[in-house]
């Protein structure tokens, strides 16, 4: 259940205990909450400090959206797949397994030589449409075209990660799944933060208290321009993603023939959704939060050493039917890398086939907060559909 925070011009719903939050995640929920568009904030239990509006955060909002309340890395989200392997169907060598998946995609600043043949990703048409919509886009991205079809199935770097999982307990127990996160890569940065410098610019934004929380309003030609570079990126974090699956797919299948593969589950956690409550029209911004109506399945991953889970939305209303993105940080990035060494970072990934050197010491599981806490915090959100524990673990 949640508690409602007092003192801002809305009611502040939070599944995360409040004293728990660092004081300036604090702030800016009470900025948000006091923006005269704002509807309601729903704050998810792995909430956390971010770029003008927390991380872990839905905001509601009438005619109007922030792009601080989205986030840079527009329609960054989640997929995963259930295999028909089991644990004992995988190889020895899981190492080898990691070099055929980091071979087929790209991570960190990492792209493809050539576009990938889109034709073959299953379920995702319209590619054609899709690319001729680039034209349009805000006129400083436009050199960028051959990258963003190049980057179309690859990784990125810093919290997003590929990973091959075992399933935990009840019927299913030692089943193979595939799971990976990640965005619109540098195109949805370049487009977030091209329409945020615009926005900061605006009349209506010029006494707000942080000037990150600049909004865009309904009927502006700024408000269009954003949409509609707000919803490609969106549709293009998307479609990395199917890309990259099919690319892991058929990795996993050439080092275990006869794989089959379920239809995958796919969210983003960071968005923007038109969406009604209390009989209003809204636009709904999700920063580190995923859509739990009900019935929706989701993915919530913890760390790169402790597991994730696939949940199913119970359509809770109060949360604006939402649910936290994943364990959410409990240190900063610097923080983690002064605090922890690559001896560390080996300890809390025992067991797992994964780089275990400095580069990702900043992901280390000690950096993040405890993913079983924040699913039993949000009870009343989604209920656990299976609990994932990763074997082999890709990052940037």
């Amino acid at each position: 259940m949640f508690t409602a925070v007092e003192g801002a011009r809305v009611p502040i719903r939070m599944w995360a205990d409040p004293a728990s939050v660092e004081d300036q995640a604090m702030r800016q929920l009470h900025n948000v909450a006091n923006l005269p568009w704002v509807h309601g904030v729903a704050v998810m239990p792995d909430v956390h400090y971010g770029k003008g509006a927390t991380v872990g955060s839905v905001i509601a909002m009438r005619d109007a959206v922030s792009p601080a309340a989205v986030g840079v890395d527009i329609g960054c989200g989640m997929s995963a797949v259930r295999t028909s392997l089991t644990a004992a169907d995988l190889p020895d060598d899981l190492g080898r397994l990691r070099r055929r998946i980091e071979s087929a995609v790209p991570v960190g600043f990492g792209l493809h030589r050539t576009p990938v043949n889109t034709a073959k990703v299953h379920g995702v048409g319209g590619w054609d449409t899709f690319w001729k919509a680039f034209g349009d886009l805000h006129p400083g991205v436009q050199e960028l075209r051959k990258r963003a079809h190049l980057q179309v199935g690859s990784l990125g770097g810093g919290n997003h990660f590929i990973e091959v999982c075992l399933e935990q307990g009840g019927d299913d127990e030692g089943r193979v799944w595939l799971m990976l996160h990640s965005g619109s890569r540098h195109i949805g940065k370049e487009l977030a933060e091209r329409h945020m410098a615009v926005a900061r610019k605006l009349p209506h934004n010029a006494d707000l208290p942080d000037r990150d929380l600049a909004v865009f309003v309904a009927g502006t030609p700024e408000m269009a321009a954003y949409r509609r570079d707000l919803f490609w990126a969106q549709d293009y974090a998307a479609r990395n993603r199917a890309t990259m699956v099919a690319l892991v797919k058929l990795a996993l299948a050439e080092e275990v023939p006869g794989t089959t593969f379920d239809d995958a589950i796919s969210c983003h956690h960071n968005y923007v959704a038109e969406e009604t409550y209390d009989g209003v029209d809204l636009l709904v911004t999700r920063k580190g939060a995923i859509r739990a109506g009900a019935g929706d399945l989701g993915i919530i991953p913890g760390s790169m050493g402790t597991g994730s889970y696939v949940v199913r939305g119970l359509g809770n209303t109060s949360s604006f039917e939402s649910a936290s993105h994943g364990a959410g940080r409990r240190m900063s990035r610097n923080k983690a890398k002064k605090t922890f060494t690559a001896a560390d970072l080996a300890a809390q990934t025992s067991g797992v086939e994964c780089r275990k050197d400095s580069g990702v010491v900043d992901e280390i599981p000690a950096a993040y907060k405890d993913i079983d806490s924040v699913i039993k915090a949000q009870t009343d959100l989604v209920e656990v559909v299976a609990h994932l524990k990763q074997v082999v673990c890709v990052k940037g």
